[in-house]
Order: C-alpha cells, then sequence, then structure tokens
C-alpha cells in the first residue's frame, strides 16, 4: 500500500506541475476489457514437454480520471479473471491442463488524451483474490497459496473516442497491454512446480512467472466537472458539467 500512495503522490506532483494554473478537471467511466491471458515462464516456454496455448481473460469495473488539460491520471480499478492453459504434448489422451486465476487490479496512469484519442503509461498494482488448478484428469485444487497475493506489472495502451466528442459522455476503444514485473509464484509454489505441476518442466532451475495480458478496452465515460483555477490569485471554483 505505501508503494501505491508513493506512485499516486509523485505522479500528481508531476502533472501539478506540468499544468499550473490550467483548468483541473474530473471525469468517471465504466471499464470492461477483454484479451489473451497467461502466466508466462521461460522454463516453460523452452520446455519439450509442455505447449502454452492461448488462454482468454477479461476484467470489469470503474474508472476516476484526474485531468489537467491533456494529461493527466487514470485510476482504475478492475475485477479481472484469467487463464493459462497448457498443452501435455507427451500426453495427447487427457485434458490439457490450466490455472485459473482471479485478481483486484489497482491502475495508476499517466494518460495523454487529444485530438480524440489517448495514449497511457503506468504500473498496475494485484491483489490476487483466487487460484485454481485443474490437471489432466478434470481435478480441481485450490492453489492460491502456491501465488504471492499481490504483484506489480507495467501497464501501456492507446486507442480513440468512439462516441462523444463534448467532454460530457464519451465511449473510447483501444487497446492495453500489460507485463508482471514480479514472480506471481510464492516460495510455496517454487516447490510444487507451480504453475505446471511438473518438476520435469524446470530441470534446468526455477525461473520467474509474469502474468501478461493484451486485448481491447472499452470505457464509458462522464464528466464530472472542473476546477478552474485562478491565474490572477481569485479563488478556484468548481463547474458541474
Amino acid at each position: 500500500m505505501q508503494k501505491i500512495l508513493i506512485v499516486a503522490v509523485t505522479m500528481m506532483i508531476s502533472l501539478a506541475s506540468i499544468a499550473q494554473k490550467e483548468i483541473v478537471w474530473f471525469d468517471i467511466g465504466l471499464k470492461t476489457q477483454y484479451g489473451a491471458t497467461g502466466m508466462y515462464n521461460s522454463a516453460i516456454a523452452d520446455s519439450d514437454e509442455v505447449d502454452y496455448i492461448i488462454s482468454k481473460g477479461y476484467g470489469l469495473g470503474g474508472k476516476l480520471g484526474i485531468n489537467f488539460g491533456f494529461n493527466g491520471l487514470a485510476i482504475d480499478v478492475m475485477a479481472s479473471t484469467g487463464t493459462q492453459e497448457f498443452d501435455n504434448v507427451m500426453d495427447n489422451e487427457n485434458a490439457n491442463p490450466k490455472v485459473d486465476y482471479k485478481s483486484l487490479d489497482l491502475y495508476l496512469l499517466f494518460r495523454n488524451a487529444r485530438n480524440l484519442g489517448y495514449f497511457e503509461i503506468g504500473p498496475k498494482f494485484s491483489f490476487v483474490r483466487d487460484v485454481e488448478f485443474t490437471d489432466e484428469l478434470g481435478a480441481t485444487a485450490d492453489v492460491k497459496d502456491d501465488f504471492n497475493s499481490n504483484y506489480i506489472s507495467g501497464v501501456i495502451g492507446f486507442g480513440a473516442n468512439v462516441m462523444g466528442t463534448d467532454g460530457a459522455f464519451s465511449g473510447i476503444l483501444g487497446l492495453r497491454f500489460e507485463y508482471g514485473f514480479t514472480d506471481a509464484v510464492s516460495d510455496a509454489g517454487a516447490e510444487t512446480s507451480a504453475p505446471i505441476y511438473d518438476p520435469a518442466v524446470f530441470t534446468e532451475g526455477l525461473k520467474s512467472t509474469n502474468p501478461i495480458f493484451a486485448g481491447v478496452v472499452f470505457e464509458l465515460n462522464w464528466g464530472v466537472g472542473a476546477f478552474a483555477v485562478a491565474k490572477c490569485g481569485g479563488r478556484p471554483k468548481f463547474i458541474m458539467f
């Protein structure tokens, strides 16, 4: 939590220094995203025992935007669900093992929006809520303890308005890419060969498991209002949209 506060304060100070004496305006929104999810581990990628299968996931949540002119801080809170399915190339008779995971994600993103488009970049803090492993025989197990309770990812995205141009209401469609900077697997999970649970994959040593996402994001935004920051000593005034 301390890391989140430090990042948020740093971003706000940077934005405020850029946008002194400009209008500060706020928007709120609903968001959804859908795309490819997974847990990348180089040992699994290089293994002859197992192949990755492109898996899918989604997220639902909301957004608060704090904007200074064309620049701003986008705070997203998303409830996300992801899957990583594996192809056991040595066993064609049984089902593919997979890991299903759920998390609550907090995004703190610098966003630049102009010409009806946007670019965003920043960190994502994920708080793991549930992790389940399904083996080749279809048996499931709760493996949450094999994964760290939180991890940090880097996020980059871009997109454009598809409806609305006046700031009071807008619909925005974009692409978002995320890569986990910290290992998702806990020390306990490393001992059990998570996330694949096959020691033969890690004969050359354990490797970091990094959650990834690449997909489409759509948001509906409503302008709330703005503070007109006085340029000549007057009092700031909040104006509702």
